[in-house]
């Protein structure tokens, strides 16, 4: 018997044995009425002993009852089905054995009485009964049987009409309730296989999720290790940047630095896409003039589209919206760059807004390549891309259209795609339109600060490469800086510090150290303990959703490992800013 045989058989068995009490107590009552009306009309001794018989029956209840007193019932189903169906032949028996001891031959009302009380009997059991096929065997067969050939035996031709008319009944009872136990089956066996097909998916979608939680964890594994010895290559690469610049070998310099960046674009995609998922992006939402977003744009892409011998333009407009201004802005910049990415040489890329009553719709077009009905639905897939089986990597990683996907719903602002093969695509961003009023403008999110950069610097890291690779950066650009590989040394360093009054202007510290410590607890631990107020720089390879959460919470501002050397100096000339007495 199959699993989904055993669950049907399993809830027949319990609607047979839902209303085994009322019923006993029904068939009690009717069984005694029935004695006492026929001991009085006739005054046959043999109506007692036929409640004898029924009184017996009925005291075989406990029988009955254990089921609900058992505790494995439920896989003990094919037991109480064969209990119940033993107990229903003896009561359909006993029943069927009253038209023998005590109908009268010659009183036709009480004989109609008692044919009428059993056919009731059956009629009013058999739907309890329904749900399992032999039961309702056990239920109508010996009844009726008795009835009927306790009618043939009189031999006229008014019982043997009423035989006929009774089996007439019993058959057509029999047929109906074959046709009710087959529904019931059928309905059973289609709630488990829903019930089967739901427990299915539900497994699939933990699998799934299971598989999408590692591959955000592979993700982070890796690109945490891809980050570490590429961070120190990009400071070392930037020391020689400066120090070669006006001999020969400059240029070598400044191409490496270019694969450097390249890398670094690649990691700091998969980096989006974990903040993302982590949510550890919360979207500031304001009304600003949408010019402002597409004004930041144009520099960005113009000379990218200019390389490639393509026309874009982004035509200027009045509307206002509701929205982040920086993802605004990242979203958009990846639709530009997917659009020229794809676009040949020579044609032309159009961002374009338009107002729709209480919306705006901002069009990202081009004349590429387009893409195909059944890759639709596919493109804003992680790494899928179009006509790229190579992995050709000058196209990318195919994750821009991922992290607008991304973008859209923590925006709120729904993209569409209409395209059409050689012809080109159309990308729809649609945004909430606001009323125009006076606002502060919105400053690009890349606008260069100049201040003065501190002068000590304390490194909180675990690997010599880094250390020296940030202390070779920073001794370029006048700043001292002293290395501690876990928080035992950071806190002799600051302690000798402060002795000799010479204190740090900032401390920059990994994420990670030695023996899987924590890098932000030990940060904040030694500046609560020998510098309270110390600008605090967090500096990480870390992608993983759980991770960056903890360090958004934490309040820190933090660096993601490779770190452009620009920003490196920006992200300290503000700690320097901050810590200006």
């Amino acid at each position: 018997m199959t699993t989904s045989q055993q669950r049907v058989l399993r809830e027949q068995v319990a609607a047979l044995y839902a209303t085994s009490l009322s019923s006993t107590i029904a068939d009690a009552v009717i069984a005694w009425a029935v004695c006492a009306l026929f001991w009085w009309q006739l005054g046959n001794p043999l109506v007692f002993v036929w409640l004898g018989l029924h009184t017996i029956q009925v005291l075989r209840y406990p029988l009955i009852r254990a089921y609900y007193k058992d505790p494995n019932a439920a896989e003990r189903s094919d037991f109480w089905a064969r209990r119940q169906w033993r107990e229903l032949i003896y009561y359909s028996a006993t029943w069927g054995l009253a038209p023998w001891l005590f109908m009268p031959a010659d009183n036709m009302p009480m004989t109609t009485l008692l044919m009428l009380i059993m056919l009731g009997l059956v009629s009013g059991g058999v739907p309890a009964v329904a749900s399992h096929w032999p039961s309702v065997l056990a239920l109508v067969v010996p009844m009726m049987t008795g009835l009927i050939s306790a009618l043939l035996w009189q031999g006229d031709a008014t019982h043997f009409f009423l035989a006929v008319c009774v089996g007439i009944y019993a058959g057509a009872m029999l047929h109906f309730a074959h046709r009710q136990h087959t529904l019931l089956t059928e309905s059973l066996q289609m709630r488990f296989e829903k019930e089967l097909l739901a427990e299915q998916l539900a497994q699939q979608v933990t699998a799934t999720q299971r598989a999408s939680e590692e591959k955000t964890r592979f993700f982070a594994a890796a690109s945490h290790d891809l980050r570490q010895p590429l961070h120190a290559i990009a400071l070392f690469g930037a020391v020689l940047d400066k120090e070669l610049q006006g001999q020969p070998s400059h240029a070598h310099a400044q191409r490496l630095m270019g694969a450097v960046r390249s890398l670094g674009t690649s990691l700091d995609t998969m980096l989006d896409v974990s903040r993302l998922d982590a949510g550890v992006i919360e979207p500031e939402l304001q009304d600003i003039p949408l010019n402002a977003v597409l004004q930041a744009l144009h520099p960005s892409f113009a000379s990218r589209a200019e390389e490639r011998k393509q026309q874009l333009r982004l035509r200027a407009t009045p509307v206002w919206v509701r929205t982040d201004a920086h993802l605004l802005q990242r979203l958009l910049g990846n639709l530009i760059e997917n659009a020229i990415k794809y676009t040949p040489t020579g044609g032309g890329v159009l961002v374009v807004a338009r107002a729709r009553g209480a919306q705006v719709w901002i069009d990202v077009i081009d004349t590429g390549i387009g893409i195909s009905p059944e890759h639709a639905d596919r493109v804003f897939d992680e790494f899928y891309q179009v006509d790229n089986p190579g992995r050709d990597r000058t196209r990318g990683l195919g994750m821009g259209l991922s992290i607008v996907r991304r973008l859209s719903l923590l925006l709120d602002h729904p993209v569409s795609l209409r395209s059409h093969p050689g012809r080109g695509s159309r990308f729809r961003v649609t945004v909430p339109r606001v009323a125009p009023r006076p606002a502060s403008p919105v400053r690009p999110p890349d606008a260069e600060q100049t201040h003065q950069l501190p002068q000590r610097v304390l490194l909180v890291d675990d690997e010599t490469d880094i250390t020296d690779a940030l202390g070779a950066f920073l001794e370029v650009w006048g700043v001292a800086s002293r290395a501690a590989r876990d928080e035992a040394s950071a806190a002799l360093a600051l302690s000798a510090a402060r002795h000799n009054g010479r204190p740090f202007d900032a401390m920059l510290c990994d994420f990670r150290l030695a023996d899987g410590a924590d890098g932000l607890d030990a940060a904040l631990r030694l500046r609560e303990r020998f510098a309270p107020g110390l600008p605090l720089l967090l500096i990480t390879g870390e992608t993983a959703p759980e991770r960056l959460q903890r360090v958004r919470d934490s309040g820190v501002p933090v660096l993601f490992k490779p770190v452009d050397p620009d920003r490196l100096l920006q992200a300290l000339t503000g700690l320097a800013t901050s810590h200006a007495p």
